[in-house]
Parts: C-alpha cells; sequence; structure tokens
C-alpha cells in the first residue's frame, strides 16, 4: 500500500473474530480497532494489540456470559488504507428499521468527522430513511430525515501526538444542517442494498446488514469500510407485535431516542465513570453518559439504560437490544435531571420520548 499511496499512508487496523455477529451474541465492540497507525512499527503493535484483544477482561467476560469457549474463537485483522472521513463524515447503515424490524427500509445514520463517535454513542447523528420498493422501481427519494445534534466530530490527530485521534467540537453552523446530501444518501442506500442482495443470495434466505461508511475529503468519494449481518432484530418473529402503554403517564423527566418498544421500572443509578460500576445493582436503571463494550456486565443486569449521548446505532442501543432491555439514548442531560435511588419508569412505547 505504501508503494502505492507513499510514505504518508494511515491505515486502520480493525479485528474480525468467528464469534462475532452470531444471532444470539453481536459480541458489539468486544475487540479492538486502531486508526490513524502510520509506519511500520506502530502497525506491528497495534496488530499486536488487536490479536490480544481477544483475551482482554471484557472479551473473556462476554464469552463466559455466552457460553462460548475460549479458544475454539479465532481472530483476524485487516489493514485498510484510512479513507480521511475526518474531513467530511462517515456513519452506520442498517438495511431494515432498528426499532420495529421492518425490512422494508434503510436506515442511514451520519455525522462529521470518523465514525467511532457514533459507534461509542459520543454523538448524537443525522438519520436519514429510504423506502426499499420505491427505491427498487426506481423512484428514489429520502423518505425521512432527522436532524441530529452532532456537537463534536473525531479527526486525525497530528503526527507525534500521543493519541491517533482526538475530538474538536462542531462549528454551529454545521450542527444545523445534514452532513451528507440526498444524492449521497441514495448512493449509500444503494451500496446497502447490493450488499444485502450478495449476503442474501449467499445464504438463501434474506439477511439484513449492519453497514459502516465513510466519505474521503480529499476525492469526496463514499467507501463501505465494513459490512456485518445483523443480529438481534432479524431473528423477530414477524407475526407477532408487541404493544406496551402506561395507562397513567405523567410528565417525562428526560427524553430522547427510543430503543425498542418495551416499558420498564427501577431506581435510577447515575454513573459517571467505568471506577464506580461497581455501585450497580442488578434491576437498577443504568443512567450514565455514554457506554462502551466495557460496561456489558451491568447493561446485562440493568432494567433499562439512559444515556446523554447516542443515536439508534450505538454501543447502547446494540446492546440493549441484544439484551432486550427498553433504553432512551441521546437523552442530553439525564444524568444531571435524575439523582441516586430515585424511582423511574423508562418507556420507549411511545417512540423517541
Amino acid at each position: 500500500m505504501r508503494d502505492e499511496y507513499g510514505a504518508e499512508l494511515t491505515v486502520a487496523v480493525r479485528s474480525s473474530a468467528t464469534a462475532e455477529d452470531l444471532p444470539t451474541a453481536s459480541f458489539a465492540g468486544q475487540q479492538e480497532s486502531f486508526l490513524n497507525v502510520r509506519g511500520e512499527q506502530p502497525l506491528l503493535e497495534a496488530c499486536r494489540h488487536c490479536f490480544a484483544s481477544l483475551f482482554t477482561d471484557r472479551a473473556i467476560h462476554y464469552r463466559v456470559d455466552n457460553g462460548f469457549d475460549h479458544f475454539k474463537v479465532a481472530l483476524s485483522i485487516a489493514v485498510q488504507k484510512m479513507v480521511r472521513s475526518d474531513l467530511a463524515s462517515s456513519g452506520v447503515i442498517f438495511t431494515l428499521d432498528t426499532e420495529s424490524g421492518f425490512r422494508d427500509v434503510v436506515l442511514i445514520t451520519a455525522s462529521y468527522g470518523l465514525g467511532e463517535n457514533i459507534v461509542q454513542g459520543a454523538v448524537e447523528p443525522d438519520e436519514l430513511t429510504v423506502f426499499k420498493p420505491t427505491f427498487l422501481q426506481g423512484r428514489r427519494a429520502v423518505l425521512r430525515r432527522a436532524l441530529g445534534g452532532k456537537k463534536i466530530k473525531m479527526l486525525n490527530a497530528d503526527l507525534g501526538a500521543r493519541e491517533a485521534t482526538r475530538n474538536v467540537a462542531t462549528p454551529q453552523a454545521d450542527r444545523e444542517r445534514f452532513c451528507i446530501s440526498d444524492e449521497e444518501a441514495l448512493r449509500l442506500a444503494d451500496y446497502a442494498l447490493r450488499i444485502e442482495r450478495h449476503y442474501s443470495e449467499r445464504a438463501g434466505a434474506a439477511v439484513p446488514m449492519d453497514i459502516e461508511w465513510a466519505k474521503d475529503g480529499l476525492d469526496g468519494r463514499l467507501y463501505v469500510v465494513q459490512a456485518r449481518p445483523e443480529t438481534s432484530l432479524a431473528r423477530k418473529t414477524a407475526s407477532v407485535l408487541e404493544e406496551y402503554r402506561i395507562e397513567s403517564p405523567a410528565p417525562p423527566l428526560a427524553t430522547g431516542r427510543a430503543v425498542g418498544s418495551g416499558i420498564a421500572t427501577g431506581l435510577a443509578r447515575v454513573i459517571a465513570s467505568s471506577a464506580q460500576m461497581a455501585e450497580f445493582q442488578p434491576g437498577e436503571v443504568l443512567v450514565t453518559d455514554s457506554t462502551t463494550p466495557d460496561w456489558e456486565p451491568i447493561m446485562r443486569r440493568a432494567a433499562a439504560i439512559i444515556t446523554n449521548r447516542g443515536g439508534r446505532t450505538c454501543h447502547a442501543a446494540i446492546v440493549a437490544r441484544e439484551f432486550g432491555i427498553p433504553a432512551v439514548v441521546g437523552a442530553q442531560d439525564a444524568t444531571e435531571k435524575l439523582s441516586n435511588g430515585q424511582p423511574v419508569t423508562v418507556s420507549c412505547a411511545e417512540g423517541d420520548t
């Protein structure tokens, strides 16, 4: 790659394990990936760390919880040329609705900078929805748009910096507009449907997909950087409709993006950092700024999850769906409005509330 792209080449080192993206376990974020790696020695070091991440505490704990043999899981790594999305935008695509499992839509999320912020739940991304049947008939249009907050964006760090990436505030003018055009959204939808068709033909059955994409700010092109089967919603039974409702609703204390359609009650537990995780008790409502894969042990014991930041394709949302736990993400200031021990009801039955 250096011969083709020059000495200033930067790469991403990404992991892929044999036990990932299974129908009963997503392994979301359990293994490490590294961005903006420059030079031969840093590349070798990133590869070693990537392989070693198969045996981090969180990965071991996740396999124990899900009944996987540690020594029957293999891991490979991919070295990819960095797409300069730090100069443009990136995001995640699902080829079905992330809450209902409805398969006739393509959901595209997008934010400025590297896509890690969307996956980590550090930003509220833009959302654009495309209707598959009319798209395939040639009547191509964006069906729905929802402007996200996009408060920060992740950039490549300068050469020699301690960290490979850094977050900066997004200018207000950029926050108030969509970070991709309708034309780009439709092109991404086309890519997503081609990928879904390819995997479905190989599997002999419909396979909804979870896809990561990035736009290069230098050449202006859109790239697909990862594609994997969607794991939890694809298992839903289309012939069964579950509805929940609160008979005596009270004014909401906080609102955000609903994940799932369930309702749960419990005592709030506000967790500011992973150092406080030992304080969490089973059946409490986890209230935090955002989550990472390290939080999985307490997330599976929560009655519900509330985060200040994040969208419907972030880590907290994916794990909540896998565990069947109601969650509200992107609730802005929930950690300030709620206090430890406060009885709360988390309702996703009304949609984005």
